[in-house]
């Protein structure tokens, strides 16, 4: 028994088999890069990312050569598509929850008492009716990718997205129960455009798209697929994807945080799961860069020959030299959120050579995990047990123990570098019997390494830096979603 499950990420689409033994097998892997026309845009084509995903999907279930019994969606969150229900047609670019251009709207919004930000789903919605039905006249469906994948696997028989991605979009109700009617008033986004909301693990309708016509059971967004991929289904451990950002999510239970948007932490609520009805919430702290540091000497500073090879540099030395690095390159995001914040390098000598200088960014940003651990810990009011990690990343043995000696936890690898596939596999096999509760998922966790802290590092001098690379540029500073 197996299911399928398509993966639609910010660059590339993958399609992939989970089977029963919990591992991941015949991916399709399909670049799909999105545009940015113009600075502070991105945006992608939603027709030919169908058409990427159906193709992709068809070769894994050629190359499987059995029935599958069921599909599950896991996607980026935020970006938004807007198509005419009668044709299936997308009526604009779609926008990539990594755009900017609404940023004026979300703060003219905040001035009305609402809190839109501009990598959520609101003001994007907004920004394309406004552009191809400013009188909200035509029959337009709204959604984020999982909805739009789902319709396209359907042939539009499904207008539909689960809890977990609907909970981060700013239109929803702080209990997550229903679309909020004042944000949808605000935004002049019709009640009728909006998908039904549906569990995340649950059969929802054939895939008629695909051969045998395989049960949609699961929808849920990358970073709570990632969580659920790593086994972290009830409060206790953590997990930190260490992609392009960081993204530290964890789960709390059936109660729903105190705070409505921010803890005094810099964490968010978030809806970890649907079942049956019944939410399960966690928390999800934000770094905004993480690996695109690891880029940025590779591909602008030309001192490292691949992302890989920052291992092998840093561990040419066994320390910094003193050297500090606060990897702030977009600015800050939790625990304080600065936009004007830039990355600086502090702690430079004559002596301070290319392993010294790589070993600061890998350890800057095993800092700023440590950062997201903290913030979780003030605003779950409890301790992390144990912190795993997925990424590109978490396959650098120097910065492993790096997090591990800054958060002071143990630290579990994944064993698929991407948890995102297996996450939404468990969630549409949970729907259709694979398994028979989230316990058994807990079972299947079976880390690729363990590596437990060594001494302390000194998170006073650690935060002296951050203040050091906070409010570099004033007008940013002060922007606040």
């Amino acid at each position: 028994m197996a299911v399928l499950v398509c993966d639609i990420g910010t660059s590339s689409i993958r399609a992939a088999v989970v089977r029963e033994d919990a591992t991941v097998g015949h991916e399709e892997h399909r670049a799909l890069l999105p545009d940015s026309p113009a600075p502070g845009t991105v945006e992608f084509d939603a027709a030919a990312m169908a058409r990427v995903v159906l193709e992709a999907a068809h070769r894994c279930l050629e190359r499987w050569g059995a029935p599958v019994a069921a599909v599950g969606i896991t996607n980026q969150r935020g970006s938004t598509v807007v198509w005419d229900r009668a044709t299936g047609e997308p009526v604009a670019p779609a926008q990539g929850w990594q755009d900017l251009r609404t940023i004026i709207s979300c703060l003219t919004h905040r001035a009305a008492g609402f809190r839109f930000a501009p990598n959520t789903a609101a003001t994007k919605i907004e920004s394309i009716l406004d552009a191809v039905d400013p009188d909200r006249e035509r029959d337009l469906c709204v959604g984020t990718v999982d909805s739009w994948i789902a319709w396209t696997l359907t042939d539009g028989a499904l207008h539909v997205t689960d809890a977990s991605n609907a909970a981060v979009t700013s239109i929803r109700t702080s209990d997550g129960s229903a679309w909020h009617a004042a944000a949808l008033e605000a935004l002049r986004i019709p009640l009728s455009s909006l998908p039904e909301v549906v569990d995340t693990s649950g059969i929802v309708g054939p895939a008629t798209a695909l051969p045998g016509s395989p049960p949609i059971a699961a929808l849920i967004g990358d970073q709570q697929a990632s969580l659920v991929g790593q086994a972290c289904i009830a409060p206790g451990p953590a997990k930190i994807t260490f992609g392009t950002g960081g993204m530290l999510d964890l789960v709390l239970g059936p109660e729903r945080p105190s705070f409505e948007t921010r803890g005094a932490g810099g964490t968010f609520p978030i809806v970890a799961m649907q079942r049956g009805g019944e939410r399960t919430w966690g928390l999800e702290a934000i770094m905004l860069s993480a690996g695109t540091n690891v880029e940025w000497l590779r591909d602008d500073l030309g001192i490292l020959s691949s992302a890989e090879a920052s291992h092998d540099v840093a561990r040419q030395c066994t320390d910094t030299g003193g050297v500090t690095y606060v990897p702030a390159l977009l600015g800050l995001g939790t625990p304080r959120w600065d936009y004007g914040a830039r990355g600086t390098l502090l702690g430079l000598t004559r002596g301070s050579g290319r392993p010294q200088i790589v070993r600061a960014v890998l350890e800057g940003i095993a800092e700023r995990g440590a950062d997201l651990v903290e913030a979780a810990e003030v605003d779950s009011g409890r301790p992390i047990a144990v912190l795993r990690i997925d990424g590109g990343m978490s396959r650098n043995p120097t910065f492993v123990q790096a997090v591990a000696d800054a958060a002071q936890k143990p630290v579990e690898i994944s064993p698929v570098c991407e948890a995102t596939t297996l996450g939404a596999g468990f969630m549409a096999g949970l729907a259709v019997g694979m398994w028979p509760d989230l316990e058994a998922l807990g079972a299947t966790w079976a880390p690729l390494a363990r590596y437990e802290p060594g001494a302390p590092t000194d998170r006073e001098r650690w935060r002296q830096a951050v203040d050091r690379a906070a409010r570099w540029l004033p007008e940013l500073s002060a922007v606040d979603f």
